[in-house]
């Protein structure tokens, strides 16, 4: 008799416990598993990204699908929260114009995404392609 897959496990506030793993199969893995209307906006996201940057890295790490132009250096993040996503630029302070929401951390800037809210596409993709030509973070 075969197994069926267990679906992961969501953390605190929904995010997908999905293993390290680097390359795309790990970040569609936590697409998928991104509750309800999340899943559906990242996985447009991604697709974005991948078209803004082309041969764009990709990896899961702690719980989180992570984007760079190198191995290991990464200019963007994404985490699941009960009412938004939560992306991540790392070096988001320098964008033109930043992000809409600081941080703790200095060169940290934060886009949250609801539901509920459109977002202007042109304005992600320019932050992206910003932020993939910055020197990235190194995690």
């Amino acid at each position: 008799m075969t197994e069926k897959p267990s679906k992961p496990v969501l953390l605190s506030g929904g995010n997908p416990q999905i293993p390290k793993g680097y390359g795309d199969a790990p970040v569609q893995a936590w697409i998928a598993a991104a509750p309800g209307w999340k899943s559906d906006v990242w996985r447009r996201l991604d697709r974005l990204i991948e078209e803004t940057v082309p041969g764009v890295r990709k990896a899961v790490k702690w719980n989180s699908p992570l984007y760079g132009v190198e191995e290991g250096t990464w200019f963007l993040g994404v985490h699941v929260y009960d009412r938004y996503l939560k992306v991540s630029f790392f070096r988001g302070a320098d964008l033109d114009p930043p992000p809409p929401v600081g941080s703790k951390q200095k060169h940290v800037r934060y886009l949250h995404l609801h539901e509920d809210k459109t977002l202007d596409e042109a304005q992600f993709a320019d932050w992206v392609r910003q932020a993939s030509r910055q020197r990235g973070e190194k995690m």
